[in-house]
């Protein structure tokens, strides 16, 4: 979707997100692709927190990784912060749940000072969050980049969402993954 000219493509972290954009939602001008899961999703967008399209919302704060995040993925990327914390490596945890037009600015300042930088999405690793970070950091130095995404495949059925959630390695043990891993090398 993100490919399509003047599409506004959304990805809440959970019910408030969701709220929040769709008030925001009434004066937007243009199309608008609304990716909202069925499923119950922790709530992690602070309540009171002002809301508007394109905005990345930072949600903890660290100085040795920063974790880019859309829908589930956030609630993993804040429970992958706090495994990784109880390892001494302290994680930066972004909600970014406008994925187009994506605030490059707030990417790179995000992105700055850190020395490794995930993005997690449950989305194709093709065409979706974390492809936009590095289209927002091209021609910027910035620390090494891994994707934790679905990977170049098709679908598959299963007894229930968690399953497949796990089948694609979309876990929270899988951002802290790539975290270590980034930071070992």
């Amino acid at each position: 979707m993100r490919a399509l000219p003047n599409m506004t493509v959304l990805c809440p972290a959970d019910s408030i997100e969701v709220e929040k954009m769709m008030d925001c939602l009434l004066d937007w001008r243009g199309p608008v692709y609304l990716r909202i899961n069925r499923n119950d999703l922790p709530f992690v967008y602070p309540p009171g927190e002002p809301y508007s399209i394109g905005k990345v919302t930072m949600l903890r704060d660290g100085s040795h990784a920063a974790i880019f995040a859309s829908g589930i993925m956030v609630s993993k990327a804040l429970e992958a912060a706090a495994a990784l914390a109880s390892e001494g490596i302290s994680a930066r945890v972004l909600d970014v749940g406008t994925i187009k037009p994506l605030d490059r600015d707030a990417v790179i300042r995000h992105s700055g000072g850190v020395d490794a930088i995930v993005t997690a999405e449950e989305h194709s690793v093709i065409g979706g969050l974390g492809s936009a970070v590095v289209e927002a950091l091209r021609g910027v130095a910035h620390a090494p980049l891994e994707f934790v995404g679905v990977p170049d495949s098709f679908g598959i059925s299963a007894e229930g969402y968690d399953d497949l959630l796990a089948h694609f390695g979309l876990t929270s043990d899988a951002v802290s993954k790539a975290v270590r891993t980034l930071l070992s090398h």
